[in-house]
């Protein structure tokens, strides 16, 4: 930009010089290269003025962008994970079901399931009480498993708004923001599916101690049974099963 301003220069102080009479000729040496550093002095400080209109443009496009990429979302969204939980946890709740979330799950296992025992008469009404916690515990755990399918779609419409500010988001912040709820949706998924294995863990469970507990107490019975003697009024003594 320099050399060119230079050039025009002294092409115009050429064609000045042509144009000078004779007379004004003799001075033109002083006067000449006065003028010369003047315009010299002016094409500097044109430079001068448009490197500084240049690093003012930087500059102004430099805060443009930092405003633009600390711009935070107008809203954000969340999926509601405390409720689900708790909502899945109240649900395997039901009936005579060993629910994982309930707080007496160890005392009632134990009053229900008392493992190697034996009880008179009632044999029959522990079978159907076995058999019927083990029902209820996987009928609680398919209400859950329910539950979570109806929960897929209130996430579909939290995935979809998460989907919409990441192809609209135009700045570092905004892009920030969107990948923080992407994690924290993928937390919650894993959250759910630590629900959901809980829930299938306490039906198998119950299935196994449902199987455990009755073959326990039919060999504690057929061991009473086999224990048992009586003598007669005539000092006979009788095994178990005898007439």
């Amino acid at each position: 930009m320099r050399k060119v301003l230079i050039v025009w220069l002294l092409i115009i102080i050429g064609m000045a010089g042509t144009l000078v009479p004779a007379h004004a000729q003799f001075g033109f040496g002083i006067f000449g290269a006065t003028e010369v550093t003047q315009l010299l002095n002016h094409a500097e400080l044109v430079t001068q003025y448009i490197q500084e209109g240049q690093h003012l443009a930087e500059a102004l496009k430099q805060t443009a962008d930092m405003l633009r990429n600390s711009h935070l979302l107008p809203a954000q969204v969340f999926g509601p994970i405390v409720a689900d939980i708790n909502a899945l946890a109240a649900i395997v709740q039901g009936g005579q079901a060993l629910a994982y979330s309930s707080a007496t799950l160890d005392s009632v296992f134990q009053s229900r399931f008392p493992g190697y025992a034996y009880r008179p008469g009632a044999h029959y009404a522990d079978y159907q009480n076995w058999s019927q916690t083990s029902l209820d515990t996987t009928r609680s755990t398919l209400r859950a498993v329910g539950l979570q399918s109806q929960q897929l779609q209130n996430e579909q419409s939290v995935l979809n708004a998460v989907r919409s500010m990441a192809e609209s988001s135009g700045g570092r912040m905004e892009a920030l923001q969107v990948a923080n709820q992407i994690a924290e949706q993928q937390v919650q998924q894993l959250m759910k599916l630590r629900s959901l294995m809980l829930a299938d863990i306490q039906s198998k469970s119950a299935y196994q101690a449902q199987q455990v507990q009755q073959q326990t107490s039919t060999e504690a019975a057929v061991q009473q049974f086999f224990r048992y003697s009586r003598q007669s009024s005539s000092g006979n003594t009788f095994q178990a099963g005898w007439n």
